[in-house]
């Protein structure tokens, strides 16, 4: 098992950095609680080709990963950017490549790589079940059902579309609709960060195509690897800013870093940052790799970013003191991000759940 990052994740990761920095800079995120997709920087993302970098060459992309992919999400994960690559490059665009027949790649994948389309995924949590239901219709399927605070979902108008998992008589499904598909009611929802979320109701949807089941664990293991990665780059760049906090806000005639206290809270969360970063990488290198350790891998990992981050979230908040709960500071920004990727697809508990299934 070797961690060294291949010339592409470098590269892949730099640009994303550059890309993300630069905008990001120039066009800070609005009051946590508004939502909405970034089409400005998804558009650039595009034009550097970024989107489809990552993607297998046999369907026009770059031909290199999910180690690639892992490398890009750390970047937008350091800038909180408002953009779906999680849930529509690593997890759609990447099931579709694998699962997909050639009019299928025709008329949703090229779209997605070219930034002229998102699709999204409403994905149960770990341990919980679907909140659709499929089943077959003549020749087709039907959905129906409904899930809440589906990511990026609120397309206000833009083309887009969703992979949906259902339970059905043959096995959990994955189902791709369209996001204008008569029968499916889309609404806006506020949460507690910059993402977008909406809620997502079916009511006997037609269904444009299935995946075959193999495709739904394929999807989630690929997802919430990437949420570990997002969470890596947003509790990196947290501790960044407290470490740099620390070392000019002053009391009692002197900067605070030099408090034994908060020396030790800040290396407490480097420790959790780097076991973020060192599960992340086995269980990215493990599933890339076809290992049947892979799903106990993905489970340890998410653990980490979730019990990992719930510590360096607060670290973060509470060493920079007032300001730590001012809405409008940075920091802010990364708490609530940090929270959110904590529970996303499950928090500790769920996934302590999954290793034992597994390990049992």
């Amino acid at each position: 098992m070797d961690f060294t990052l291949t010339e592409a994740q470098r590269d892949l990761a730099g640009l994303t950095r550059r890309i993300a920095g630069e905008h990001v800079s120039d066009n800070p995120p609005g009051p946590a609680g508004t939502a909405g997709v970034d089409r400005s920087l998804w558009t650039k993302l595009a034009s550097a080709g970024i989107l489809d970098a990552a993607l297998p060459s046999a369907v026009g992309g770059g031909g290199f990963g999910l180690l690639e992919q892992c490398s890009v999400l750390i970047e937008l994960g350091r800038t909180t950017a408002p953009v779906p690559y999680l849930p529509t490059i690593t997890m759609a665009a990447s099931a579709l490549a694998e699962f997909g027949t050639g009019e299928l790649l025709e008329r949703w994948l090229v779209p997605i790589v070219r930034g002229s389309r998102i699709v999204t995924v409403a994905l149960a949590d770990t341990g919980s079940p679907a909140g659709f239901t499929a089943e077959r219709d003549g020749a087709g399927w039907r959905l129906s059902g409904a899930q809440t605070a589906v990511p990026f979902a609120a397309f206000d108008g833009e083309p887009g579309g969703l992979l949906i998992e259902a339970a059905s008589p043959e096995g959990e499904v994955l189902a791709l609709v369209d996001a204008d598909t008569a029968g499916l009611a889309i609404s806006r929802q506020q949460v507690v960060d910059h993402a977008d979320a909406a809620l997502v109701e079916a009511t006997d949807v037609r269904v444009a195509a299935v995946l075959d089941p193999p495709a739904t664990r394929w999807l989630r293991l690929r997802g919430t690897l990437g949420v570990c990665a997002q969470q890596l780059g947003v509790l990196e760049r947290a501790l960044e800013l407290t470490a740099g906090y620390a070392r000019e806000r002053t009391q009692f005639g002197q900067v605070i870093g030099a408090f034994q206290a908060v020396r030790h809270r800040l290396a407490d969360a480097y420790v959790d940052v780097e076991a973020v970063r060192l599960t992340l990488w086995q269980a990215a290198w493990r599933l890339a790799e076809g290992d049947q350790a892979a799903d106990a891998a993905v489970a340890t990992a998410k653990y980490w970013a979730a019990e990992a981050g719930h510590r360096v979230a607060h670290t973060a908040v509470h060493l920079h003191g007032g300001v730590g709960i001012d809405v409008e500071h940075p920091v802010h920004r990364y708490f609530v991000a940090a929270k959110r990727h904590e529970f996303t697809l499950g928090g500790a508990t769920a996934q302590l759940r999954r290793l034992g299934d597994v390990l049992a």
